[in-house]
């Protein structure tokens, strides 16, 4: 079968052109802007790469797919001409050609007939499903699986794998132009993990209700010998089950609101006791810092037990786990100064990075560097949080770039403690000229951040050679 995906360079769908080849099949892709590091990646593996979404693909010489896979960031937008932004789209809708969805394509020809196990939830998703396809793999289940970042473990973010079992970070984003059911509600998985639910994706969900909605629709797909892994300190995901369950329902974490926890930890983030039904199940010692990855490690280590791995074998797993890039990864340092890559963006998430950097480094500084660039962030719907978010970092640089909304506004309850710079070269600047020996800047986006790390160091570096 020859595949040709549009929208190719984004994780999921260049992990699942990546599933696509090593099962045999021949993939091609387009997408605007080629880059890397999955340009880098797919072109390893073979798949050849075109250049923006112009209909000429179609008259190449031999070029005749039998299905295009249509990733989301494909729409049946217009450009202030007049023409289609996506000129191929509109060129398979004329001529009648079979297209279907990534999500779609993948439960049809990878995830049939396997245990499913899917992790969602607004935050860590990338990290538990890393964290529970490693705890398999150490087990010897030998497991495939689809995530959305690249876990060093690994050092891919995609494969098939020799074993029945097929773990997937289960997206709330919408499907494709045509289809606007969450990725998740395809997957059909036997073990879900519901790791929280906030408020996110403004740009398509009105409020956290609808949200809440659609992880119910993944609850309504889990068969009643499944199991669903609860985070049990949130109530969205309790307003979720109460609109029915049919499972198993498993949760971890602190008790509250007079739910049971079955999986809790007992410790600090780094060294905790699991506790299983209340009695001491494992001991895990770790490098991996901050509350979040504490619970997410309970979530991981439910999910598990679940398909026979007993929490000490999962403990045991996660004392070798190496996270996953751009999760708190140490970039470099010059002039004394430390420099941090994490993809934090969403309030909450910056809140709690900010928070496991600091249990790591004591008293000493912290320079947030951050830019608000998802929808949710570059519509303004959660402003309102970001003083909130940074309250433990000791300065804050915002770079606010293409913003519709006044970010100096928003920053302002933080004082002198926060900077705002619309040009990159002019945050480099601040940060440069703040930073001092044995602070740790940590800088925080869901994009390139055009290479701010790179250039922060070699700034650095400059100024102390």
């Amino acid at each position: 079968m020859h595949l040709h995906i549009l929208g190719i360079c984004g994780t999921f769908m260049g992990g699942l052109a990546a599933l696509a080849r090593e099962a045999g099949h021949r993939v091609t892709g387009c997408d605007a802007g080629v880059y890397p590091p999955m340009s880098d990646q797919l072109r390893a593996l073979g798949i050849e790469l075109i250049e923006g979404y112009a209909a000429e693909q179609l008259q190449q010489a031999g070029f005749a797919p039998d299905v295009f896979v249509i990733g989301n960031v494909v729409s049946r937008a217009r450009l202030a001409d007049g023409r289609p932004k996506f000129a191929l789209m509109e060129a398979i809708l004329e001529q009648g050609l079979p297209y279907t969805s990534g999500p779609q394509w993948l439960a049809e020809h990878v995830l049939q007939g396997r245990h499913v196990l899917a992790v969602a939830g607004t935050h860590g998703k990338t990290t538990t499903t890393s964290m529970l396809a490693w705890i398999l793999e150490s087990a010897g289940l030998q497991p495939g699986f689809l995530v959305g970042g690249v876990p060093l473990n690994f050092g891919v973010s995609a494969r098939l794998g020799r074993g029945r079992h097929f773990v997937i970070e289960a997206d709330e984003y919408d499907t494709a132009f045509f289809d606007k059911r969450s990725k998740f509600v395809h997957y059909r998985p036997r073990t879900a993990v519901l790791n929280n639910l906030e408020f996110d994706h403004a740009d398509i969900f009105p409020d956290l209700a609808a949200i809440e909605r659609q992880f119910h629709h993944l609850v309504r797909t889990v068969p009643g010998s499944g199991r669903l892994v609860v985070n049990a300190g949130q109530d969205s995901l309790q307003r979720v089950l109460e609109q029915g369950c049919w499972s198993d329902c498993v949760r971890f974490g602190p008790p509250s609101a007079g739910r049971t926890s079955h999986f809790e930890a007992r410790g600090e983030p780094q060294d905790f006791e699991v506790l299983h039904g209340g009695q001491v199940a494992a001991r895990l010692q770790w490098r991996i810092g901050g509350v979040h990855n504490q619970h997410n490690a309970l979530a991981a280590i439910a999910a598990a037990e679940h398909v026979g791995v007993s929490p000490s074998v999962s403990a045991q797993a996660l004392a070798g786990f190496e996270n996953v890039k751009r999760r708190m990864e140490v970039r470099g340092s010059a002039g004394g100064v430390t420099v941090y890559d994490d993809f934090a963006h969403h309030p909450t998430a910056i809140r709690t990075t900010v928070d496991g950097l600091r249990r790591q480094v004591g008293s000493a500084r912290i320079l947030a560097v951050f830019e608000p660039r998802s929808n949710t962030m570059k519509l303004g719907a959660m402003k309102a949080q970001l003083p909130w978010s940074l309250e433990q970092a000791d300065l804050a640089f915002c770079h606010s770039a293409g913003l519709d909304w006044d970010a100096a506004a928003a920053l302002a309850p933080m004082g002198p403690k926060a900077a705002v710079a619309a040009e990159l070269g002019v945050l480099l600047e601040q940060v440069v000229a703040a930073a001092q020996p044995g602070d740790h800047v940590l800088c925080m986006s869901n994009g390139g951040f055009g290479g701010v790390h790179t250039k922060l160091l070699e700034a650095l570096a400059r100024r102390s050679g």
